[in-house]
């Protein structure tokens, strides 16, 4: 997936909801000759993100604008900190607005949540996935929130990774079945990929555990006894993900349990919008 070009639709696509026709206020008030100054202004403490694509967006708009970075992806913001400015045609920078707007504060968001959850985990071997579980035409993006915030990336897609999971077992008629098929299939296309196969009990851990091909065991809403029971089964044979309703109260505990990935979908299925506004300096 060639991260630039769908990084280019997306920003397109964005501008195009909402400039559509062209933005009547701002023309009929800004003239375009107008040099002005803008800076984007952190107005809640947290990790930002998505700098780089906010500065493609008023690129986007207008090639000719400035922009400085005064801080880099990743960074932790205290509230009150400017962390990028504009400089050129204020029509532009007011076009270039809200989209670079959304597009910061929804990044940062997830970054800022997934940033919390890895500080919960620290010191421990566990690593905080997320899910596809993104907004509709923005999974790049959250996903690149997702690591900028601390966190490792899971599958982008259906074509990237085998993921057996409960409805593709129930279709099956059995885990063994739907590994066997799988595995199979795999053989005669000549697929080399990780499997990963979801599992609601000890004993369909122990199914999966008989099948050499599958890499990676999900423990699909396991109570923290049967999560220990679970890696001990395993035993660093294959890694292990533990799945299901992770909060920030919960996931210290579930790492501890000896776990190689804890997925949190909420990463960026809900996460809040950092506060971030653009103010045009007189």
């Amino acid at each position: 997936m060639d991260r630039e070009s769908v990084i280019n639709r997306i920003v397109e696509e964005a501008l195009r909801e909402d400039l559509g026709g062209g933005d009547i206020t701002t023309d009929s008030i800004v003239p375009p000759e107008k040099k002005g100054h803008a800076h984007l202004l952190v107005k809640q403490d947290g990790v930002i993100a998505g700098l780089e694509i906010a500065a493609y967006v008023f690129y986007h708009v207008d090639p000719e604008v400035e922009i400085v970075f005064l801080h880099k992806e990743g960074d932790y913001i205290r509230a009150g900190t400017p962390v990028l400015e504009i400089t050129g045609s204020l029509a532009s920078i007011l076009k270039a607005e809200r989209t670079a707007l959304n597009i910061v504060q929804r990044m940062s968001g997830i970054a800022s949540l997934t940033r919390a959850f890895v500080e919960r985990i620290a010191g421990t071997s566990a690593k905080v996935t997320d899910t596809r579980k993104t907004a509709p035409g923005l999974r790049m993006l959250d996903k690149l929130s997702v690591s900028i915030g601390g966190g490792v990336n899971h599958r982008f897609g259906l074509d990237d990774m085998v993921l057996i999971k409960d409805n593709h077992i129930e279709a099956a008629g059995g885990i063994a079945i739907a590994i066997e098929r799988c595995l199979a299939e795999m053989s005669r296309r000549g697929l080399a990929m990780n499997v990963e196969v979801e599992t609601k009990n000890l004993e369909e851990v122990k199914v999966a555990l008989g099948f050499q091909g599958v890499n990676r065991i999900m423990l699909d809403n396991f109570s923290l006894e049967e999560t220990r029971k679970a890696v001990a089964l395993i035993n660093h044979n294959v890694e292990v993900e533990a799945s299901g309703n992770v909060t920030l109260d919960t996931v210290r505990a579930i790492a501890e349990t000896g776990v190689d990935f804890i997925s949190i979908g909420a990463l960026t299925h809900s996460p809040k919008a950092l506060d971030i506004s653009l103010e045009v300096d007189s």
